[in-house]
């Protein structure tokens, strides 16, 4: 190797060579060479000179002939089939050496180096550190048996950490300087304080070596473990989380609502400044913050709780955690100069504006964590400080005593920055570990950012630790997890365990009625169990954790949010009411996703028998979603996230702005956004809605309003306006649509008005309603949905989008099988739709106990189509059968349309309905 060969060809700038525990090396070069060692150097800076590494002291290791071991091969999936070496060192020895820089080397024959490269060393740490111990600031008695702090944080590669102790919130006051003390067995740096330093600022002094300089670095840096901060996350504070001033009157006693189980679970997901920074009767001061939820008689306040009395039982609130991208200082967040109400609603003037600002102002959705168990500050009266730690109680206890449980949107699985960035926390005290690195050694970014490794024992620790202090000392009543798939099943099953073991006796906490779900997303370099079975749909089957169900969202919007968004789907007009893009097959794509639709309706259960479009009796799981996934997945109804809009991509009103045909009155697009809400709401499992979604809500066609402002992300609960029209979304994340969304966004007869509005509300709370009247729409467990669910309308002759559905809570059940039959009202087309029976082909009777339930059965028909349709379901001949009690009250004069002829059974059910009839007991 020539001298001053560059290090892209030596590969010394990657790290390829992975100790995963410390007897062993993987590293693909092991096999081909004739000698490996690793080097060493205390201060790093190692070099290659004249075809040898200079500065190092080396190490030869031996070539191992057996493979990993079984333990090591379940731990690092991705790497088992790979060559590997064995490293005969003590353990003292390889802790000594992870303190400086490492490297492996492969030499041929001759002695030639082949590669010279870094070594990750996640794998090693965990095998040579264990520590079960408190981490960050725990309050205990001194030798003066006084009550002072005790400040310990893991740093195991360190060379020294100093704790810096600030007077004030002044990151520039000069701090006092205290040596921390390490305990070599745990890797832990450990400090005794003095009573007089609570409440004061502080920062840790690290000295590490950083493989992305080479060198040994100095960063000051807060802790990951901080429970409170100054303004923008500059200090951590030294504070005790029990202090009777942080705490709410009346927190001790208060308690969250009342819940039977997790059947009863319905979801609400709010971003909080959308919340209040719009409501005009909110003060300016309280605007956007963690106060306005206190504000019992503002448009907000009063909104949530009338959801809540329609049955709504969780306010998800997207991350409320420290957020690395919003100045926490009001003065120093931006804001728009110009009346942007003034420019045209097809403009491109107003995106403009928001762009310039847009990492300036105070808004983003904050999946971007900076510190994961302290409240943002942006939200908070006063950033500096605990402040934010009784406003955010506050908040939790006023929206407990409004009749709502609380669910925080959680972000794990990336951190905002890695390497040495202000703005990176974990990566600056022990590099390399918290991270999940490539083959080359580089953090990956599959999930936008920083991906973390929670299959590091300390990182999944730490996860564990910031939900439990949120659960215990907040209060929260459940988790969702961003982009969960990307985590371990092993981490969610550790946390759901540990949840389980709260107690109100213990902890003021009812641990099991903690409720979490996730993104169950399978993608990056985790797909496909890449790096242990992970945290995915398919694979949490059965773990009583809940995952979002893309495929009936998918089926009732049509197309995908990654495919042509004008695609449209069962209630937006799908082959019944094509718009004027090409849709090849509508027909059978109707059909075909008509069953994702039953499936998501029967708590997307993989065993759950139903006729298919085809004919054949067939499991959810056979069912087949796109790429060969199965449309059922779960063993359990709550394992189901069901829903149609999220915070993600186009908000339901959006889509149907873009799919409905352009002609479509807005009377109907109502009609169509009380469809799709409907179907999330009667489906078994837990129904999930957008905040907004029961106000047709529009972000004027964003796709991605994370950092579009206040202006698009508009959220008005006095209902007067939606959203739409606020002009051309902006250009970064929609420019390619924006030849489809102008000339929609500047037609006047698509904007609603506030009596569709007030429509699409009173409907949404209808269906909430009826939802809760009967625990047929509840049903707690796979058995029970197998046996008191059935549909109707099937197989290859049904109506095209019509779905019917049964629910039973009669002393016994049967199929309506081949008498069935049906037409379009407005054709008379005939149709012999099958009801299917069960997989052993027989007819589906059999004794049920009786559910607490004002009605012996339940049918309900979801009418997609823009025709009225009548069907006869000869079972139901001479039942009594009528309209729910709370559809026959509607100001829905359409709906009020639906019948039931007794003597034959014939349901007639008008266009884009969903009709409730019910036989009372």
């Amino acid at each position: 190797m020539a001298v001053g060969q560059n290090l892209a060809e030596t590969g010394l700038e990657h790290s390829r060579a992975q100790w995963v525990a410390r007897e062993w090396l993987v590293w693909d070069r092991v096999d081909e060479a004739a000698r490996v060692s690793l080097f060493t150097a205390a201060q790093g800076e190692m070099r290659i000179e004249g075809g040898r590494i200079a500065g190092g002291q080396e190490i030869e290791i031996e070539t191992a002939s057996e493979g990993l071991p079984e333990e090591l091969q379940r731990a690092f999936p991705h790497l088992k089939r790979r060559a590997r070496a064995r490293v005969d060192l003590t353990g003292e020895r390889a802790k000594d050496i992870l303190r400086g820089q490492v490297l492996a080397a492969a030499f041929d024959e001759d002695g030639g180096l082949i590669e010279a490269t870094g070594v990750q060393v996640g794998g090693g740490l965990d095998d040579l550190y264990r520590y079960d111990g408190p981490l960050g600031v725990t309050f205990e008695e001194d030798q003066n048996g006084r009550r002072a702090p005790v400040l310990r944080v893991w740093a195991p590669t360190a060379r020294q950490v100093r704790l810096l102790l600030f007077k004030s919130a002044d990151e520039n006051d000069p701090p006092n300087a205290f040596e921390m003390q390490d305990d070599e067995d745990s890797g832990v740096w450990k400090l005794q304080g003095q009573a007089d330093w609570d409440r004061k600022y502080y920062l840790y002094e690290v000295t590490v070596f950083h493989p992305s300089s080479g060198k040994v670095e100095v960063s000051r840096v807060t802790d990951p473990y901080s429970v409170s901060l100054a303004s923008n996350s500059r200090l951590s504070q030294v504070v005790d989380l029990r202090d009777a001033d942080l705490q709410p009157d009346g927190w001790d006693q208060h308690s969250p609502p009342p819940l039977a189980g997790f059947e009863d679970v319905s979801i609400y997901e709010l971003h909080l400044r959308d919340f209040s920074v719009r409501d005009p009767s909110v003060d300016a001061a309280l605007k956007g913050t963690f106060a306005a939820f206190a504000e019992p008689d503002s448009h907000g306040v009063r909104h949530l709780r009338k959801l809540a009395g329609a049955g709504i039982t969780h306010l998800h609130l997207l991350p409320v955690f420290d957020i690395a991208t919003i100045p926490e200082l009001r003065e120093n967040q931006m804001r728009p100069l110009a009346d942007l109400g003034g420019f045209p609603p097809d403009s491109e003037r107003q995106q403009e504006t928001i762009a310039s600002l847009k990492d300036q102002d105070a808004y983003n959705w904050g999946y971007d964590p900076l510190h994961y168990s302290v409240p943002e500050g942006s939200y908070a009266a006063d950033p500096d400080g605990p402040g934010r730690i009784l406003e955010f109680r506050r908040m939790v206890q006023a929206l407990h005593a409004a009749g709502l449980r609380l669910v925080m949107d959680v972000v794990y699985n990336h951190t905002h920055a890695a390497g040495l960035s202000d703005l990176s926390v974990l990566d600056r005290i022990v590099p390399g570990y918290y991270h999940r690195l490539d083959d080359d050694g580089n953090v990956a970014t599959s999930t936008c950012c920083a991906n973390t490794a929670s299959e590091r024992r300390m990182m999944e620790r730490l996860m564990v630790d910031s939900v439990l202090a949120w659960a215990r000392h907040y209060r929260v009543d459940g988790f969702r997890f961003d982009l969960m798939g990307h985590h371990l099943k092993s981490n969610m099953l550790k946390l759901r365990r540990t949840l389980d073991r709260l107690t109100l006796r213990a902890d003021d906490v009812d641990g099991p009625k903690i409720f979490l779900y996730g993104e169950g997303w399978d993608f990056g370099e985790v797909a496909g169990n890449a790096r242990g079975v992970n945290a995915t749909q398919i694979n949490m089957k059965g773990s009583g954790v809940a995952t979002f169900n893309d495929r009936l969202r998918d089926a009732a919007r049509g197309g995908t949010p990654f495919d042509f968004y004008q695609h449209q789907g069962f209630a937006t007009g799908l082959h019944s009411d094509p718009n004027r893009v090409e849709q090849p097959e509508a027909r059978e794509r109707l059909l075909h996703t008509s069953d994702w639709i039953r499936v998501g309706l029967a708590g997307g259960l993989a065993d759950i028998s139903l006729t298919d479009h085809r004919g054949g009796t067939v499991s959810g799981e056979e069912i087949e979603y796109l790429g060969g996934a199965p449309a059922g997945y779960t063993a359990s109804p709550l394992e189901q996230i069901t829903y149609v809009a999220a915070h993600d991509n186009e908000t339901l009103f959006d889509a149907i702005q873009a799919k409905a045909p352009r002609a479509t009155p807005m009377e109907e697009r109502v009609r169509m956004q009380t469809l799709a809400n409907s179907l999330v709401a009667l489906a078994q499992g837990v129904p999930f809605f957008h905040a907004g979604q029961d106000l047709l809500r529009s972000k004027s066609m964003d796709r991605d309003s994370f950092n579009s402002g206040d202006w698009f992300n508009l959220l008005d609960f006095t209902r007067q306006q939606n959203g739409w029209g606020r002009g051309l979304p902006l250009e970064e994340h929609n420019g390619g649509k924006w030849d489809i969304m102008r000339p929609l966004l500047g037609d006047a007869a698509l904007r609603p008005g506030p009596q569709h509005i007030e429509a699409a509300h009173e409907r949404f709370l209808e269906f909430l309603r009826i939802r809760y009247s009967s625990p047929l729409f509840r049903l707690s467990s796979a058995e029970d949905v197998r046996r008191r669910l059935r549909f109707h309308n099937t197989g290859p002759d049904q109506i095209p989008g019509l779905i019917v559905l049964s629910l039973n809570d009669a002393g016994s059940i049967s199929d309506d099988g081949a008498s069935t039959s049906g037409h379009v009202s407005s054709s008379g087309n005939p149709t012999s739709p099958v009801a299917p029976g069960r997989r052993d082909g027989s007819s589906g009777a059999a004794s049920l106990p009786q559910l607490d339930s004002n009605y012996a059965s339940i049918v309900v028909f979801f009418n997609g189509r823009d025709e009225a349709v009548s069907l006869s379901l000869e079972s139901w001949a001479g039942r009594g059968v009528q309209l729910h009690p709370i559809q026959q009250e509607s100001a829905d004069l359409r709906l009020r349309e639906a019948s039931c002829e007794a003597e034959t059974a014939t349901f007639t059910v008008p266009p884009r309905t969903t009709a409730v009839f019910v036989e009372p007991r």
